[in-house]
């Protein structure tokens, strides 16, 4: 009896993986650093279409996938304006992007997106990728995630740092590597990232139902 019971436990393990991981459909197929990233045209808190090519001078974008819900994206809310007020000075702007669908998770509604970004007072943008069209290209799975890109003189986007903020998503003043942050400062001193991975730690986003 063991020697059939076993196959078969393994077998369904496998096939219950499969589809675990077949419920993450950008988890695999986003972009990797050195890839060319796909602009965008996704509607702000205010209404209006945003895309990186609205920003004739930028030198390149943290583009970021965050949301309302995430106690890890609200936690990582001041840090993010910090990192905005910081860069975008020097031409590398954040833009936030809410990847979560609004049925499976209905405090990211737009109506709900308006309410935190005045609340905050976010001095970037803050788009719903309503589609999720946008967050499966790049293969964002968590909220938040950090997708650096920096603006080629060909006007494409080129990946250069893909994960986390940092390493404390808890307590901000016992952060020891500013992950992103280091990763803007070497890219625009013209270095080689050091890191240019790193592991996005937060909420799995919320995905439409097929």
């Amino acid at each position: 009896m063991k020697r059939v019971r076993i196959p078969f436990i393994y077998a369904t393990c496998l096939l219950f993986v499969g589809l675990l991981l077949a419920a993450i459909p950008a988890a695999e197929s986003g972009y990797q650093v050195g890839d060319t990233a796909r602009d965008f045209k996704l509607k702000n808190v205010d209404g209006k279409m945003v895309s990186m090519a609205d920003y004739k001078d930028a030198k390149g974008f943290i583009v970021t996938f965050t949301c309302n819900t995430c106690p890890y994206s609200v936690a990582y809310e001041d840090r993010l304006i910090e990192l905005h007020n910081k860069f975008a000075p020097k031409g590398y702007p954040l833009i936030a992007i809410n990847p979560n669908d609004t049925k499976a998770s209905p405090k990211d509604s737009f109506a709900d997106m308006q309410k935190r970004a005045k609340d905050k007072k976010f001095p970037f943008p803050y788009l719903q990728d309503e589609t999720q069209d946008i967050t499966k290209a790049y293969g964002a799975s968590r909220t938040p995630h950090i997708y650096v890109v920096q603006k080629q003189q060909n006007g494409t986007y080129k990946v250069a740092y893909i994960g986390a903020v940092d390493d404390n998503s808890r307590e901000a003043d016992k952060v020891q590597k500013k992950y992103a942050e280091e990763a803007i400062e070497e890219l625009a001193a013209g270095k080689t990232i050091s890191q240019p991975n790193t592991k996005a730690i937060g909420c799995t986003i919320k995905w439409r139902e097929a």
